[in-house]
């Protein structure tokens, strides 16, 4: 099992379906059993989604002092993640609330309370990385300084800066400028995603772009090769929620990745795990484990799907 270090949010998650965007004005509605609680954020369910697949994972981050947090650090016990490098400080837990339909549409609320005014210590860091390989650092500021450190350890650096219109970001450069695996959506992009992929690798040093296109699949850009290529979403057996998928994608990419060094082959087991991952509600909900994707793949290629 290769051994990674994930710095990333945690936050408190509230799931709330929904009969359809947009979302009239009632005073009280009766969702019966389309409320739900757990424990989510990128850096979470990065680190679940890794985990779930084999990996040694360490997760980095802020937990606040106070009764979500500690709910939430006992989580992190359930899923075999340490929280011997969670930072535990006086302040409120961060908290999502995310509106779903039935089409799996989804609406985020996010509150970082103070989380974005903090930085994760850089010695914890390299602490924590001893016997690591990979560095998946998510884009919250408190992982910014570690992307140095991260370059300097000699780790694979793997970032998703998720939906970016500016090729200069000023919020995102630094992870764009540091990272070896670069994802991110095509939801906010000014141009159509090759010439967007395209100007990326010619702007920053990534071995590999891949950008989430949603329910059309993912485009994969590869530095070595010279190649721009999209590949199709995998059909789902069922649809609840997308929230998450996106954190799915970059997870399984990065866990196939950095085992075999085949970045087609690891965005092909990406989408099937990803689409695995959507029919549960919650951001970390229903990911599945490697077996469970490579029999997915099998059932699929016995119903004539294809990936290229």
């Amino acid at each position: 099992m290769a051994g990674m270090v994930v710095c990333g949010l945690i936050n408190f998650e509230t799931t709330l379906r929904i009969g359809g965007f947009p979302l009239p004005y009632n005073p009280v509605n009766y969702p019966f059993h389309g409320i739900a609680s757990s424990v989510s954020g990128v850096g979470f369910n990065v680190a679940n989604a890794l985990g779930r697949l084999g990996n040694e994972v360490k997760l980095l981050s802020f937990l606040g002092d106070d009764p979500l947090g500690r709910h939430m650090r006992s989580r992190l016990h359930d899923c075999h993640l340490a929280d011997g490098v969670v930072e535990v400080r006086k302040m409120a837990s961060p908290q999502s609330v995310i509106l779903y339909d039935g089409e799996g549409r989804r609406q985020i609320h996010v509150d970082l309370k103070s989380v974005q005014e903090l930085s994760y210590p850089v010695d914890r860091f390299a602490e924590a990385a001893r016997g690591c390989s990979v560095a998946a650092l998510c884009n919250i500021n408190f992982s910014r300084p570690l992307l140095t450190e991260a370059r300097r350890l000699g780790l694979l650096v793997a970032t998703d800066v998720h939906a970016i219109s500016h090729l200069d970001d000023e919020y995102n450069r630094d992870y764009m400028r540091h990272a070896d695996i670069l994802f991110m959506s095509h939801e906010a992009l000014p141009v159509p995603p090759e010439e967007w992929a395209g100007a990326v690798l010619a702007a920053y040093p990534a071995r590999v772009v891949v950008i989430g296109l949603g329910s059309a699949g993912a485009l994969l850009a590869r530095r070595d090769l010279g190649t721009i290529c999209r590949f199709p979403a995998a059909p789902p057996p069922r649809v609840t929620n997308t929230i998450g998928a996106g954190d799915a994608l970059f997870s399984a990419f990065v866990h196939w990745f950095s085992r075999d060094w085949d970045p087609a082959q690891a965005l092909i087991h990406a989408l099937v795990f990803a689409s695995l991952k959507i029919a549960g509600a919650g951001g970390a909900d229903a990911l599945p484990n490697e077996a469970e994707v490579l029999a997915r793949e099998e059932t699929l290629a016995g119903q004539g799907f294809r990936f290229t």
